[in-house]
């Protein structure tokens, strides 16, 4: 990687960071076109790659989010439960199945860009006061995730955090749980992609300088993030996760597209 492609690696993860931490988003899927047009990291290695992104850039926000004392609780803890497991499953059916992207990158489309249109169109109203979901759904939802992450490289931020919103809950509460459920999917998603390269004969590992570089940018950038999500109203937070889960189900149309 020549210097130039490193400082784009870099600053790539320091935007996209700063601009997604503060609603709980790492941005690792907004990478994605950097990764495959600019970064020409081939597929399945984008997947470990992205998971790699993760592991390097959510620290920064966690540690921001553990001074303020807003991280942990049972969110979290359910959250993770599911998303443990689910990556594992997500990372065997990408290397031995080797699902298509594009079905998935439609279904996920559709999913976010109704839930970002109807954020978006909320926002004038009266926060509606947040609805208790059960410890399993929320278990069984970070499965789900933790799956759709093992398979497409992605922590599972962008999908929990506009659904958990959705329901009733506030910015503030989703997002450390978001990021916390993102980092140790991630951790265990590179562990295995790591694992299983050991004993198939075809690349699985992750692109390590590009994943580090973007990585290293994403770190401070998700620290600065963290800090910034205070002095934002909830209003503005709400309205941004909408755009950015718009922007995301566009970006997935257009890569679907391509094929």
């Amino acid at each position: 990687m020549s210097p130039l492609t490193a400082l784009l690696a870099f600053g790539a993860g320091l935007v996209v960071a700063v601009v997604t931490t503060p609603v709980g988003v790492s941005g690792a899927v907004f990478l994605l076109p950097v990764q495959f047009d600019l970064l020409r990291v081939p597929s399945p290695a984008v997947t470990p790659t992205n998971l790699l992104y993760n592991v390097v850039a959510t620290p920064g926000a966690l540690l921001r989010h553990h001074r303020t004392g807003a991280l942990g609780g049972p969110l979290t803890r359910r959250l993770v439960a599911g998303t443990l497991p689910g990556v594992v499953v997500g990372t065997l059916v990408r290397v031995f199945l080797a699902p298509g992207d594009r079905v998935f990158r439609v279904l996920a489309a559709a999913l976010l860009l109704g839930i970002g249109i109807w954020l978006c169109l909320r926002i004038r109203d009266r926060p509606a006061p947040p609805r208790e979901l059960r410890g399993p759904v929320v278990t069984g939802l970070g499965a789900v995730v933790g799956v759709v992450g093992g398979i497409y490289g992605i922590g599972g931020g962008s999908l929990l955090g506009p659904i958990l919103v959705g329901t009733g809950m506030s910015v503030a509460t989703v997002a450390p749980a978001a990021l916390a459920a993102t980092f140790l999917t991630s951790v265990a998603g590179v562990a295995t992609y790591g694992l299983l390269s050991l004993v198939v004969d075809w690349p699985v590992g992750p692109d390590w300088i590009t994943g580090l570089c973007c990585g290293a940018g994403g770190l401070i950038g998700g620290y600065l993030g963290a800090r910034l999500q205070p002095r934002v109203p909830e209003t503005a937070l709400r309205t941004l996760l909408g755009v950015l889960a718009i922007g995301l189900a566009v970006t997935y149309l257009v890569q679907a597209a391509r094929g």
